[in-house]
């Protein structure tokens, strides 16, 4: 099962710099929640990002997959170079970045969309995704966000 799960404002902008154009205590701890100690997927510049928040603590998965086209390796970290080496996981979170959306998307069984209130500025944005393949699932409001979840039909 591939889960895709990400934050964004009204416009769909994900990110500012390669870092989250805003901080939301609340919706951090919707997704550490969901991601912690579960296997995920994500983007070289994610990687480099998350790192910039974690320093020199570990990051809080069980297994991390990084899809990327450098010849790098990483301890701890299992670097792959195709879809094809996940495709076939159980339970897979997909992290980020923009483009690993936009790969994982058309396999996507579940999508966690957090809509941060507000206008923001940035340079990244979620792909454009067609939601007449979902069904909404569940949603919650607070006064910072939308926690939507959507199942593929």
């Amino acid at each position: 099962m591939i889960k895709l799960i990400w934050a964004q404002d009204k416009n769909g902008l994900i990110g500012a710099n390669n870092k989250m154009a805003w901080h939301c205590k609340e919706d951090l701890l919707y997704y550490k929640s969901l991601t912690m100690g579960q296997t995920v997927l994500l983007g070289y510049n994610n990687y480099i990002s998350l790192m910039g928040y974690y320093k020199d603590k570990p990051l809080p998965y069980k297994t991390i997959y990084l899809l990327t086209h450098r010849d790098i390796k990483i301890e701890g970290i299992n670097v792959i170079h195709s879809i094809d080496e996940i495709l076939n996981l159980d339970d897979l979170w997909v992290i980020g970045g923009a483009q690993i959306y936009k790969l994982m998307l058309p396999y996507a069984d579940y999508l966690y969309v957090s809509l941060i209130k507000g206008d923001y500025v940035g340079d990244t944005y979620f792909p454009e995704v067609d939601y007449s393949l979902f069904d909404l699932e569940s949603k919650k409001e607070s006064e910072v966000a939308s926690y939507l979840v959507y199942k593929r039909k």
